[in-house]
């Protein structure tokens, strides 16, 4: 029997987490185990519940979010923890992955995303909105944050992959991207997929960031 995907919910509203926990039950492969009110709470909560994945609200009183996410990610090393906000600051998505967050995700993502993203944070794949993505992007560029090269490329793109790539650094979604190079959506699907084998990248994320490295975006 497939084990279900241990689940906190962490917001300083109380119809907010409800809500999201009510929605959560009808994922077959999730479990809600605990819900708490503040980042103090989810602290407590987090080292006695030991969930699998965190979703944490970002403004919050006694503790936030970020500082929650920080030192939950310091004793559970294991469990991830996905930001799940009002708020698109540029600089709560900054601190909140330097604090060790997997995902930066809206309040206004389908019930049926939101199940997703909470399975691909469990096998360590990176989320952000994809309006976030492009506030992140002109974060790194505005204070010029260091980034690593990503691995050497063994293949070179094609120009429509080119084009994809600069599309994927602006936060652009594959339908947006679809409208705007006048192609299917499953194209702009394979495209990316091409793009991240060969150039050795895990997700969006790392494309975006590397699109900028690259001065491509």
């Amino acid at each position: 029997m497939t084990l279900k995907i241990r689940i906190l919910i962490v917001d300083d509203q109380y119809l907010i987490r409800e809500g999201i926990a009510s929605l959560l039950e009808l994922e077959e492969a999730v479990e809600v185990v605990g819900t708490a009110l503040n980042g103090r709470d989810a602290i407590a909560k987090a080292l006695d519940l030991k969930p699998n994945i965190v979703l944490m609200d970002v403004r919050m009183p006694e503790i936030n979010g970020v500082e929650a996410t920080a030192k939950i990610r310091q004793a559970l090393p294991t469990c991830q923890v996905i930001m799940l906000t009002t708020f698109d600051d540029e600089e709560f998505i900054v601190q909140s992955l330097l604090a060790g967050a997997c995902g930066y995700l809206m309040k206004d993502i389908p019930p049926k995303d939101l199940g997703q993203a909470i399975k691909l944070a469990h096998a360590g794949v990176y989320q952000l909105a994809p309006e976030v993505a492009g506030k992140l992007i002109g974060a790194l560029k505005d204070k010029q944050v260091p980034i690593n090269s990503p691995p050497s490329i063994d293949l070179p793109l094609t120009t429509r992959e080119v084009e994809v790539l600069k599309l994927i650094a602006q936060g652009v979604t594959n339908k947006g991207i679809a409208q705007a190079l006048n192609v299917s959506e499953g194209t702009v699907k394979n495209h990316v997929s091409n793009i991240l084998m060969r150039l050795g990248l895990a997700d969006r994320t790392q494309a975006a960031i590397y699109a900028v490295k690259k001065g491509l975006s």
